[in-house]
């Protein structure tokens, strides 16, 4: 089923879902039901995999270090199918455009159409590591704008290199990101906002946001969003703090503000059990107050460790 459709079936009812990455290379994928087995009480309508662009990594081969790409984690379209046939509940694949040609995109929309999954996210991705600002992939999107497109013909039959017309066409709901403080690299966040609309009109049926911890900020961007004419579901994505070092890397990595209350708190932490609670106390207060405002959606940013969300959504459903 549709991301858009598990909400209106939810009539007015907020939804809770969350987000994962692939294991490494070499691990098992039992150690990833283990994380999601306790968060199906909390009846998730769907689950988001990331997809991991390539890097580079260096071989020593004779004191000689050859530079190779690779894919640390990789299978995100086997994973979503294996959950989805695990545990009967839909997947969301993420798409991106770095690190993947316009084949290679379309070749893992067919592959997800076969598999029965009928939603996928739209990303650009970020930079490689050794790259200051993105660039595109030969033969790739530079755009999210792009992909919707290329999943958007898709859907009407329109591949690649050919037209292909049948009552089997690939429908995928097509969900894209959003950002109540702006994307790092967009220069102001009307901006940001219009680039937003276009990736609506170009077909996106959802917008999740990256993770904020002001909920101000997300009440205010939806206003904006709803003034610019984005009328499709904006669903809130919450990740908790875990560690002091966030403190540090959130804002550097994503270039979101910490309200000072939070800081305090983190900074007052003796050690990182501490912090985690800090951070899902805070994240308690923050579903609490969405939900009360009636939000389609609680997305949480759960990736690898799966108690704190348990503790959050025990106190919140």
């Amino acid at each position: 089923m549709k991301v858009t459709d598990h909400i209106k079936n939810a009539k007015g009812e907020t939804l809770f879902s969350f987000e994962l990455i692939p294991p490494v290379k070499g691990r098992n994928i039992q150690e990833l039901y283990n994380n999601i087995d306790p968060l199906i009480e909390f009846k998730p309508p769907f689950i988001d995999v990331t997809t991991s662009r390539e890097e580079y990594i260096y071989i020593d081969r004779d004191g000689l270090l050859d530079k190779k790409l690779t894919r640390m984690r990789p299978g995100t379209v086997g994973i979503c199918a294996s959950i989805k046939h695990k545990y009967q509940v839909d997947t969301v694949p993420h798409i991106l455009c770095g690190g993947f040609t316009k084949e290679e995109t379309e070749y893992v929309l067919i592959d997800c159409h076969y598999l029965g999954i009928e939603n996928v996210m739209a990303l650009r991705g970020d930079a490689r590591r050794e790259q200051k600002y993105f660039e595109p992939t030969k033969g790739g999107h530079a755009y999210a704008l792009n992909l919707v497109e290329q999943i958007n013909d898709l859907n009407k039959g329109k591949y690649l290199h050919e037209m292909i017309e049948n009552d089997d066409n690939a429908d995928f709901c097509i969900g894209v990101a959003g950002y109540p403080e702006k994307h790092l690299e967009a220069p102001s966040l009307q901006s940001d906002l219009k680039r937003l609309k276009q990736k609506v009109d170009a077909g996106a049926d959802y917008v999740v946001t990256q993770m904020f911890f002001d909920n101000q900020k997300y009440f205010q961007f939806v206003e904006a969003a709803r003034n610019m004419g984005i009328t499709v579901p904006i669903i809130p994505g919450i990740k908790p703090i875990a560690v002091k070092r966030h403190l540090q890397l959130l804002p550097q990595v994503f270039r979101i503000d910490l309200p000072q209350d939070l800081i305090d708190a983190v900074d007052g932490c003796a050690d990182n059990k501490a912090v985690r609670q800090v951070g899902v106390e805070w994240a308690i207060q923050q579903s609490k107050e969405l939900k009360a405002a009636g939000v389609p959606v609680l997305h949480y940013y759960s990736m690898g460790k799966s108690d704190n969300i348990h503790a959050i959504a025990k106190e919140v459903f």
